[in-house]
């Protein structure tokens, strides 16, 4: 029932209580049914208000329903396009998943046929491996023993190394003791040089050859007044340097002795003739006889091998050969 129709049915009531004439009964009830008409007009106002503010509140409900509901047709319109554009993209990814996974599964086939061959060139390699390993030891024991004799011989090579040092100085020193005597000589007998003498260093000797018409006269084996005087001048030089061997050497020419007597032949004349040199040299006592040497050697070592009257002339001499000691040389050596 609505409020209209209840304020007229109240309104019909209160005419018809006026108009008629009722008992006082009925007019108790009449007033009875108008109180209860008048509660139930209130509490129908009472429900009609709340009816109203739930309408009101539905109305605005429903208006924000509204609202979301087009907000969620367009956002649906949007999860629409976007879930077509989703799946087509989800399409495409299947899509590419599948030729991923054939790939991959091709790929694992490849790689497990690579990793087979690998793994019998890897069986092969360590076979290799432990074969080089094994050279490699060997040859390491090799070389520690090349080293140890590396080692060694530089070892020896650095006392050979001395050794050709000391040889060297010893050489010096008996090159520079040679060129010290030469001089020496060589300035004592200034008056005889180029007169039937001359000095000669070779060999690492010195070398005073003395012509025959210097020392000797044909046949003789008596050494010649001037002769004498060059080998005394000598003697003095050889007695004031003890460091000097001396060897003399007689020579001959290629002409056979026809004499008798003690001188059979050449060889007799030549080591006759360096005996007589060899004793005026020690009339000089300051040379050790020890130091002295005498020897022929007949015509069998020529200067001059030609057959003329100039070349055995020069083959008659007699050869005094002067060398330093060498016992410092030779203890080198014997080192």
């Amino acid at each position: 029932m609505t409020m209209r129709n209840i304020l007229v049915l109240a309104l019909i009531l209160a005419v018809a209580v006026t108009a008629g004439c009722v008992s006082g009964r009925k007019y108790e009830e009449e007033v009875a049914r108008r109180k209860a008409a008048e509660a139930e007009l209130a509490t129908a106002k009472t429900n009609n208000q709340n009816y109203e503010t739930q309408v009101t509140e539905l109305n605005r409900q429903l208006t924000e329903n509204n609202k979301q509901l087009d907000g969620l047709r367009r956002d649906t319109s949007i999860c629409g396009t976007s879930f077509r554009r989703i799946t087509a993209q989800y399409d495409q990814l299947l899509a590419n998943y599948e030729l991923l996974l054939k790939q991959n599964r091709e790929l694992m086939q490849r790689t497990t046929n690579e990793n087979t061959q690998l793994v019998g060139k890897l069986n092969m390699t360590q076979e290799q491996l432990i074969r080089k390993e094994d050279s490699l030891r060997r040859v390491d024991i090799s070389m520690r023993a090349q080293k140890r004799s590396l080692d060694s011989l530089t070892s020896e090579l650095g006392k050979r190394e001395a050794r050709v040092k000391e040889l060297e100085a010893a050489l010096a020193a008996k090159d520079q003791a040679l060129n010290d005597i030469r001089l020496k000589v060589k300035q004592a007998l200034v008056g005889f040089e180029g007169n039937g003498l001359t000095i000669e260093q070779k060999n690492g000797k010195i070398y005073v050859s003395m012509e025959d018409k210097l020392l000797f006269a044909t046949g003789s084996t008596k050494v010649q007044p001037k002769g004498e005087e060059a080998l005394k001048t000598l003697s003095n030089v050889l007695a004031a340097n003890t460091d000097i061997n001396v060897m003399v050497e007689g020579h001959t020419d290629d002409v056979p002795m026809k004499g008798a007597g003690e001188i059979k032949d050449n060889w007799d004349l030549s080591v006759m003739r360096a005996t007589s040199v060899t004793k005026i040299l020690l009339q000089n006592k300051g040379i050790d006889p020890k130091r002295i040497t005498a020897a022929g050697h007949g015509e069998f070592l020529p200067v001059d091998a030609a057959k003329t009257p100039e070349a055995r002339a020069k083959n008659r001499r007699t050869d005094i050969v002067l060398t330093p000691k060498l016992d410092e040389l030779f203890k080198v050596l014997g080192n």
